[in-house]
């Protein structure tokens, strides 16, 4: 059960249980400030204009860079269902 909860998709990805939660808790972070500066610019429209589409092509890039190049699965961000069609 530990196994399964916590180290099963680490490992899936070539990663180590801390260095998987070290990544996941950047990317969480940046998500929630960049998903606040999206709500403060839905009040106040001359604040944080690009903030949030900046944080998603930002955290894209990096998502992207992570996938591994062995892979022969094709790779969650080239699947329809994750192609960004606007911007914020």
């Amino acid at each position: 059960m530990i196994d399964r909860l916590f180290r099963k998709h680490p490992r899936s990805i070539g990663e180590t249980y801390v260095e998987h939660a070290t990544t996941a808790g950047r990317f969480g972070a940046e998500m929630l400030v960049g998903g606040l500066a999206c709500v403060v610019h839905a009040v106040v429209p001359a604040l944080f204009e690009r903030t949030a589409s900046e944080t998603v092509k930002r955290l894209y890039g990096r998502m992207k860079a992570r996938q591994p190049a062995f892979s022969q699965q094709r790779p969650a961000f080239e699947e329809p269902q994750w192609q960004l069609e606007y911007e914020i």
